[in-house]
């Protein structure tokens, strides 16, 4: 990280705890949405809990995202229903947006600083084809779900958008956006206070089974624990074969600008909604809390040195909204995000050990929400969530080390470029 906006200003983390537990009930390996969702479930179930996380709470995707909460998944509706029926996807469509509504519920319930609005998200076409894809989008929605959007031409897309880059849009209005590490910080706090013990600075060096129990090997000692939930997404090691095999790491970049004048706000984005376009190496931007211009991509696939995807970025936003040539760039991140095969987030249990990820770039609200549902699960107080009953695909030829990133980049950028 060049210097991220969001984390800029929550101070620096908590020191290492001096001493873990040797025994909990329920051993948690990451910190970041789904852990600590997790977390709070399984305190207030009265689990005795230690969430353990390498760096700090939020380090990852968790702490650094766009703050974006949307609808559905990386897997788009028509692939789900081909793969799983009707039926399924009509359901997991639904947990998506329950997913949307428990996150609204938490922040208000514990009075969670963060940004939180109903905002609405629209997805931009970057070509007239695309467009048409939009058109059928609408209808697969409507039709399969009941998910009601609507579908914005140019003209109208004018009163939604300062740009004249697009061929049109959908808008969905049940999405949200929040301030990414303000809400983690605020889930942090409330699993603090139900109970669980959050240890940071603490890495899982290896997770076994002895006898009945789970023991892992952490940079603080041994810990054994009844289960053990892996909620790594991006950032899984390949400490466990069986997810390194199964999870894909993608980067993601992001640059903020200065505090644009109110004025320029109102033309830019005058509704304050979240944006995503279409194309293959997506774009994705909104307005921060402070007025600042939030640009983010995917720049590349591979671990680019964050210079170069800077100004990528910055010559992708210029190609946006021509009018912010020359703005000074004062913020530039990057993250990592989790991929799976099929594009759907996944739950389960194998071999003793518990996971939930996979969520590729919409995990604010479904982390928030499959961390809590798991957590419930593990403690006995509710089943387990469909996501447990969708068969998990590894990916042929991989290990863990993506090494067929830098030609998916390529390759899509080509798709782009001819589009």
């Amino acid at each position: 990280m060049e210097r991220c906006l969001w984390t800029a200003a929550l101070g620096v983390p908590a020191p290492p705890l001096r001493e873990l537990p040797a025994r909990v009930d329920v051993a948690i390996i990451g910190g970041g949405y789904t852990g600590l969702a997790a977390a709070l479930a399984l305190a207030r179930a009265g689990a005795a809990t230690a969430l353990l996380e390498r760096h700090h709470l939020g380090w990852g995707a968790s702490g650094r995202n766009g703050g974006m909460v949307l609808p559905g998944y990386k897997a788009e509706l028509d692939a789900m229903v081909r793969r799983l029926g009707s039926g399924a996807a009509k359901q997991l469509f639904e947990d998506s947006i329950a997913a949307i509504d428990f996150v609204e519920a938490l922040i208000r319930s514990e009075g969670i600083a963060c940004d939180w609005m109903r905002s609405g998200h629209i997805t931009l076409a970057a070509t007239p084809r695309h467009f048409e894809r939009l058109t059928h989008a609408q209808r697969t929605f409507s039709i399969l779900v009941g998910h009601e959007t609507e579908l914005l031409g140019p003209d109208q897309l004018r009163g939604e958008i300062g740009s004249s880059r697009y061929a049109g849009g959908l808008l969905d209005p049940r999405a949200g956006r929040l301030h990414p590490a303000a809400y983690l910080a605020g889930l942090g706090d409330a699993a603090r206070r139900a109970g669980a013990t959050l240890a940071e600075q603490v890495e899982v060096r290896a997770v076994g089974r002895v006898g009945g129990r789970m023991r892992l090997t952490t940079s603080g000692g041994l810990i054994e624990a009844g289960q053990v939930l892996l909620a790594t997404n991006g950032y899984s090691s390949r400490t466990v074969p069986w997810v390194a095999r199964r999870i894909v790491p993608v980067g993601s970049y992001i640059i903020a600008t200065a505090v644009l004048p109110t004025e320029l706000r109102g033309r830019l984005n005058p509704r304050g909604r979240t944006f995503s376009d279409t194309k293959h190496l997506l774009n994705y931007f909104r307005l921060s809390p402070d007025g600042r211009l939030v640009f983010g991509g995917r720049a590349a696939f591979v671990p680019w040195a964050l210079a170069r995807s800077r100004r990528q970025l910055e010559r992708e936003l210029v190609e946006v909204f021509p009018g912010l040539a020359g703005v000074p760039i004062e913020y530039a991140w990057a993250g990592t995000l989790g991929f799976t095969r099929d594009g759907m987030p996944h739950a389960g249990i194998r071999n003793g050990l518990a996971y939930a990820l996979g969520y590729g770039g919409h995990g604010v609200a479904m982390a928030s929400w499959l961390g809590h549902r798991v957590g419930r699960a593990l403690a006995g107080s509710e089943p387990w969530p469909r996501m447990a009953e969708i068969p998990f695909p590894a990916i042929p030829c991989y290990t863990g080390r993506p090494w067929f990133l830098p030609l998916a980049g390529a390759y899509y950028r080509l798709l782009d470029r001819l589009a």
